[in-house]
């Protein structure tokens, strides 16, 4: 029979050189592995703060964005209630002239200016105002005339005008409808 040699001979100082160098090689495995987690932790705080950074700057968007609309919104709405006064005094200033023009176009026969007599005139108001039957309220009808009233610094009209260019060509005519 064999004997077996005990598994550990060692001195006290190979056990102390040991234990140093196990000692040694479990403080490097421990920096390795302090090293991995700490390498994992910086990874996770880099894609933390990379997370929170972008969530904070869109926050941020989103607050300027709805500042930047409430701010519109209010500037919108001072310019229309600008716009909105100018457009009702302009309304108000062109209906007055419309107003002017047309009640002078009704009375300007009776004005000292009319140079034929007021029982003369016929008011249509539309295409031309008056057709004037010069001298028929006196029993001798010299002329007709097509009057326009114009006030202000008004001008003809397109219609108005190419009245006024046919009655210069002399395309006027007579003409009698029967209804039986």
């Amino acid at each position: 029979m064999k004997i077996i040699p005990p598994f550990f001979h060692l001195s006290s100082q190979e056990l102390n050189l040991l234990l140093i160098l196990l000692i040694i090689a479990l403080l490097f495995a421990l920096v390795l592995v302090w090293r991995k987690k700490n390498k994992q932790a910086r990874i996770l705080f880099e894609s933390w703060k990379k997370e929170e950074y972008s969530r904070w700057l869109e926050w941020i968007r989103e607050e300027a964005d709805k500042r930047a609309g409430i701010q519109a919104e209010a500037m919108f709405k001072e310019w229309q209630r600008r716009e909105e006064q100018t457009i009702r005094r302009d309304a108000v200033r062109r209906s007055q002239s419309v107003i002017r023009g047309k009640v002078t176009e009704h009375l300007i026969p009776w004005f000292s200016d009319f140079l034929y007599h007021p029982s003369d005139a016929r008011f249509l108001g539309s295409h031309v105002d008056f057709i004037v039957f010069n001298g028929l309220s006196e029993g001798c009808l010299e002329e007709i005339v097509i009057v326009e009233v114009k006030t202000g610094s008004s001008v003809l009209s397109p219609r108005e005008r190419t009245v006024a260019r046919i009655v210069e060509e002399g395309k006027i005519r007579f003409e009698i409808i029967r209804k039986k």
